[in-house]
């Protein structure tokens, strides 16, 4: 078992599953169903714990998004219709003491400091904020980054208990923020291995004879497909590199194609609900980004058996490298070392399913009983 940055003992996986005797009402508070990864870990989480009986329960800034309809069966969702955290507060406090849970799990940095700021109205709730990225940079996303981190090294270590995805955002929570490391958990992205490789089938592979590559994330600086897509442009001509998602920088990044010469040879299909296909019929999946928590993609990329290439900047991606079979995560520094690290990828143009190669700490079953032991302590 890990150690933190502090010294302490970082709490981990369960040991035995755990036999919850009534139900522990817990609410999961989303800013909204946007198609980001940390939505995706919480409706897999909350789906999960209802089966264990918790009785779980949604509360949503604004239930827009693409995710809506992924939202699991019976879990009530309580949607607030403000998308602003000032409008929304208000309502979000009425809502928190009606619903009157033991425990609240808010993600993504500014919810968790509202809700820890707000602890001394919701005194009879344990409040478990979810960090998915370094804090510091979380902290810059901040309108007063000085103020936010003022706010997290007073908040954050007064929570219940702070969930994270990888031992990066463990150690600097501790460093950064002095949150003692009995109350960090590591919750690993969960992962529901069975129902991806489900809906991964049939494949889904561009046209040609050469090298198919799969991107996907938000079109943001922080995933680096800019310098994908100069990186792409140096490949055989016979290759041919598709992109998943959307964001600000679609046009800057269709233009940049353009300017390369290679928009022929790159797809850009927009959001995907269900991107599996994509990852199933591609020879591997590259992760260029330039900062990360834990890649929730690159993780569902190997569920669907497709190799990984990615940055060491990628959060925990280093640690999922240290789990898998040896060559299933490729990590080389941007620029020579992720070049020849993607010269090893072959073709694989098979249309039979490939075997998982996602470690085993990361299944949807194993991160939910490290959940549900957390709660019912």
């Amino acid at each position: 078992m890990p150690f933190g940055a502090a010294g302490g003992r970082l709490s981990t996986a369960a040991a035995k599953p755990i036999v919850v005797s009534a139900p522990i009402k817990t609410v999961f508070v989303l800013p909204s169903f946007a198609g980001g990864g940390a939505e995706r870990v919480v409706l897999n989480l909350a789906g999960a714990l209802e089966s264990k009986r918790f009785a779980v329960e949604i509360v949503v800034l604004d239930g827009r998004g693409p995710l809506a309809a992924f939202v699991p069966s019976g879990i009530p969702v309580h949607d607030l219709h403000r998308p602003r955290l000032r409008q929304a507060m208000p309502a979000l406090m009425t809502a928190l003491r009606r619903l009157r849970p033991r425990a609240v799990i808010p993600t993504l940095g500014y919810l968790n400091l509202a809700l820890l700021a707000a602890r001394p109205v919701l005194s009879a709730t344990r409040i478990f904020p979810r960090e998915a990225n370094l804090p510091s940079v979380s902290i810059a996303a901040l309108p007063s980054p000085m103020l936010g981190r003022l706010a997290y090294q007073f908040l954050y270590p007064r929570a219940d208990g702070v969930l994270c995805n990888a031992r990066v955002v463990a150690d600097a929570l501790a460093r950064e923020c002095g949150v003692p490391t009995a109350r960090i958990h590591l919750i690993d992205n969960p992962i529901d291995v069975a129902q991806i490789r489900i809906a991964a089938a049939p494949a889904v592979r561009a046209d040609g004879a050469g090298l198919r590559l799969v991107a996907a994330g938000r079109l943001t600086h922080q995933k680096g497909f800019d310098r994908l897509i100069d990186l792409f442009a140096t490949m055989a001509p016979d290759a041919h590199l598709t992109i998943l998602g959307d964001g600000p920088d679609r046009a800057s990044l269709e233009a940049r194609a353009k300017s390369r010469d290679v928009a022929a040879r790159i797809s850009f299909k927009g959001f995907q609900a269900q991107p599996w296909p994509f990852y199933a019929g591609a020879d591997a999946f590259l992760l260029p980004s330039r900062w990360e928590g834990m890649p929730n993609a690159a993780l569902e990329a190997l569920a669907c058996g497709t190799k990984v290439i990615a940055t060491p900047e990628s959060g925990g991606i280093g640690e999922v490298a240290a789990a898998a079979v040896p060559g299933a995560v490729m990590v080389g520094p941007w620029g020579e070392g992720f070049a020849t690290a993607l010269r090893t990828v072959r073709i694989q143009p098979s249309a039979a399913a490939r075997a998982s190669l996602l470690p085993e700490r990361f299944t949807l079953s194993r991160a939910t009983e490290s959940l549900a032991r957390i709660l019912a302590a």
